[in-house]
Parts: C-alpha cells; sequence; structure tokens
C-alpha cells in the first residue's frame, strides 16, 4: 500500500467520526459508557466476524504488553477522560479543548525517526484550529470552579488521543488487525464503568437500535481501523491537519439533520479548515500533479 493511498484510508476514518454526533444523537438516552460498551462491542464483532474467513488473522492479537498499554489505554483512555470532560465541563469548552490533538499529531510527529516538521504543516495545523476556535464562537463564557476537572479532563484526553496516533506509527509492525482486540478490552473497560457509575437505559426504539448499530460498524469500528492504517502508512501531518474538518464536517450533518442552523461563523471556519488541510498537504497534492 502506497502512501497516498494509506493516507486516503486515514482520511475516511475523519469522514466517520464526522458522523458521530448526529448519530448520538439519534441513540436517544443511552448513558456515555454504556454506550461505549455497546459500540466498541459491535465494532469488535464486526472484525471477528472476518477473520472467520482470514483465519490468520487472529495471530494479529499475538501482541506484546506494549502494543496492548498503547492500544486499549490510547482508545479507553481518550474516551473516558472524554466523557469525563463532557460531565464536569461545557461541551463546546470541552470540544474546543479536545481539538487540540490535531496540532499535537503534527508536533509529536517530528519526534518520529526519518520525519521532518516543515513549515507548511504547522500553518496549516494552525488555519485548522483557528477554523476550529470560531466554530465554538460564542458558545464560550465564564466557567466555575468545579468545571476545572473537565476541563483538566479534556486538555489530557487531546495529549492521549495524540500520542496513541504518533506510538502507532512506532508500532508498525503491530497490525491493524490487532485493532480488534483492543476495541474489545475497550468494550469490557467501558462496561465495568457502567456497571459502577451509570444506570443502565436500552434503546426505546428501532431507530435508536439502527443509532447504535450504526456507530459500532461506523464511527466507532471501521474508523478505528482506518485511522491506524493511517497513522502506520501514509502521511501522519497530513491526516493530523486534515483532522480538523472533523468538528466542521460534524456540524455540518447536524445541520442537515435538523440539530443545528448555518451560520456565519460556520462558513468561515469551513474555509479556514479547507485551507489549512489543502496548505498540510501540498506535498500530497503536488507529488500528484507532477
Amino acid at each position: 500500500m502506497t502512501t497516498r493511498t494509506a493516507t486516503l484510508v486515514g482520511l475516511t476514518a475523519i469522514l466517520m467520526w464526522s458522523l458521530l454526533s448526529v448519530m448520538t444523537v439519534a441513540t436517544g438516552r443511552i448513558p456515555a459508557f454504556q454506550l461505549a460498551a455497546m459500540t466498541f462491542a459491535i465494532g469488535a464483532a464486526v472484525a471477528f466476524t472476518s477473520f472467520l474467513f482470514r483465519p490468520s488473522a487472529f495471530a494479529a492479537l499475538k501482541q506484546p504488553l506494549v502494543a496492548w498499554v498503547v492500544g486499549v489505554g490510547g482508545l479507553f483512555g481518550y474516551h473516558a477522560l472524554y466523557f469525563l470532560a463532557l460531565r464536569f465541563a461545557p461541551p463546546a469548552e470541552a470540544g474546543l479543548l479536545n481539538y487540540l490533538w490535531p496540532l499535537l499529531i503534527v508536533l509529536f510527529s517530528s519526534l518520529l525517526p526519518g520525519e521532518r516538521l516543515a513549515i507548511h504543516y504547522i500553518v496549516g495545523a494552525l488555519l485548522g484550529l483557528v477554523g476550529t476556535v470560531l466554530l465554538f464562537a460564542g458558545n464560550t463564557g465564564s466557567f466555575a470552579r468545579s468545571q476545572i476537572p473537565g476541563f483538566a479532563a479534556a486538555f489530557v484526553a487531546a495529549f492521549v488521543w495524540a500520542t496513541y496516533s504518533v506510538m502507532s506509527r512506532r508500532l508498525k509492525a503491530v497490525p491493524s488487525d490487532a485493532v480488534a482486540g483492543f476495541c474489545l478490552a475497550t468494550a469490557v473497560l467501558a462496561a465495568l464503568v457502567h456497571m459502577m457509575v451509570e444506570t443502565t437505559v436500552w434503546p426505546a426504539t428501532s431507530l435508536q437500535w439502527l443509532a447504535v448499530v450504526g456507530l459500532g460498524i461506523g464511527p466507532v469500528g471501521a474508523a478505528f481501523f482506518a485511522w491506524d492504517i493511517g497513522m502506520k502508512r501514509g502521511d501522519i501531518r497530513v491526516l493530523g491537519a486534515a483532522s480538523y474538518a472533523t468538528p466542521l464536517l460534524s456540524t455540518a450533518f447536524l445541520i442537515l439533520a435538523g440539530f443545528a442552523k448555518p451560520s456565519a461563523n460556520i462558513a468561515i471556519a469551513a474555509i479556514l479548515i479547507a485551507g489549512g488541510g489543502l496548505i498540510a498537504a501540498k506535498d500530497m497534492v503536488l507529488r500528484k500533479r507532477g
């Protein structure tokens, strides 16, 4: 698989994650950790079903401890911290802090062997950050001292996801099929936390069940496999900068579904984020033209 192909596969993860908000809204009032347990279990089940047609894929689960720590720590650690952030801090402010992770991925990538951090990667990531700030503008306000743990959780979550993504590159020898095991372990841990701190609420309608299954197959399933391929074999800096498209596309889908309204801020943010993504992907675009 070429670097460009792997990068394009990684970009599909960003597209799937942009559907996360609208599909989560469609699931109703299912508690966060219960929903995580259900959707990660579905994602793992789909992956293991595919293993039945590729028996050799089961060997991918035999990985060193460090791979399991990075994989499960990244998937479960990030989601646990993000859910904690949403519980203690306003969603807009928590989301804005959390979306430092694309910029962190671009910066952390310079620590990888053989990688260099050119100025256009930084410019592209910063434009994406400015666009994301603008996207959340108007939703932020003063905060209470009790919300500080939520902000701290969102900030740490950004570092956890960026570290997981970049470490995936360092663990390039670990096949992407191993993500199935990471998803299953994450589902088990989320179920344990759910039983300790939440009250079970099952989907009440067929639409809610379809939304849960859709989340498990796409944004909380296939997306992690696509992201793993992109991080290990694609252009990690392009993917980091392009990740700022996630909140923008997510807002667009919410507008199409009637859960949000269009605004000038969204239009300007779209220009900044798209421009930042194109600048970051300059090398890949020019190479294709050549």
